[in-house]
């Protein structure tokens, strides 16, 4: 019953699917979320082995033969990999100044306990000494200056505890007390946007340095906004029960190929 396998490769690539959209569904409210599918291929054994190395019988063909010359016996489903999608979100107004907002492509950098990490969710706040975090608690850096640039850890900005009255965040992430300029926000832009690698708590890593283009220019800094997930509820909620229609469907199938299985262990039986 090795057939069996083309169903129950069905059912896990669907399972995938299903753990994927609730994954989506579940995060609809989570702000600068960027919500995640998954893409599927189907496997047939001539992919792997090459035309030339089928076994093509020498004798008068009969219609299973070009079947099994194809290696359709042995397809199946495989789930070719997960994607995320980094379509703007809505900005919606919070009037909370340490709320930061980001239109166009770019990331604010932070430091992470792993190292630099890169987020869209502009929730910020203040930590016991001043400095400016994430809702998380790791620390929002500042652009890099200097050569060669700052470490890391150097580069956190941090705000007067006292005397301070008024904080107000330009466009390009500039950050001013009271009117005078304090530091400037990092945000980084990449070449390729799709090699970016999500780790949760809504930060990603880029794994390839030069993947970083040396300016912004086509992302704002809004303050008093956050951007919002990404997720169409009504179009991932109509996406899962699809999801769960396939996978009724997938396990019919299974059934079907286990009742078969046992007819015939019984007929065998008989005789």
């Amino acid at each position: 019953m090795k057939n069996l396998w083309v169903p129950v490769s069905g059912a896990i690539a669907q399972q995938k699917k299903v753990d994927t959209i609730a994954n989506n569904v579940a995060n609809a409210n989570t702000a600068g979320f960027k919500k995640d599918g998954v893409t599927f291929r189907e496997y047939i054994t001539a992919l792997d082995k090459g035309h030339q190395d089928i076994d093509l019988p020498n004798k008068e063909w009969a219609p299973e033969d070009f079947y099994r010359s194809y290696g359709s016996e042995n397809a199946m489903v495989r789930v070719d990999g997960s994607y995320t999608d980094f379509e703007q979100g809505q900005l919606a107004s919070t009037g909370n100044p340490l709320d930061l907002g980001l239109n166009g492509p770019g990331f604010i950098e932070v430091l992470a306990p792993g190292g630099i990490r890169y987020t869209r969710r502009g929730t910020l706040g203040l930590d016991a000494q001043g400095f400016l975090v994430t809702d998380q608690g790791y620390k929002i850096l500042s652009k890099p200056e200097g050569s060669p640039a700052a470490s890391a850890e150097d580069r956190s900005i941090q705000l007067p505890l006292t005397g301070a009255k008024n904080l107000s965040i330009n466009l390009g992430g500039q950050v001013f007390i009271d009117g005078a300029p304090l530091s400037v926000i990092s945000v980084a832009e990449f070449k390729d946007i799709h090699a970016l690698r999500k780790e949760g708590h809504s930060l990603y890593i880029n794994p390839h340095p030069d993947n970083r283009l040396a300016e912004t220019t086509k992302t704002s800094v809004n303050q008093g906004f956050v951007e919002q997930s990404n997720v169409n509820t009504v179009a991932e909620m109509s996406e899962l029960i699809k999801a769960h229609r396939h996978f009724e469907s997938i396990q019919k199938a299974i059934k079907a190929y286990d009742d078969i299985s046992s007819r015939g262990v019984n007929e065998i039986g008989k005789f």
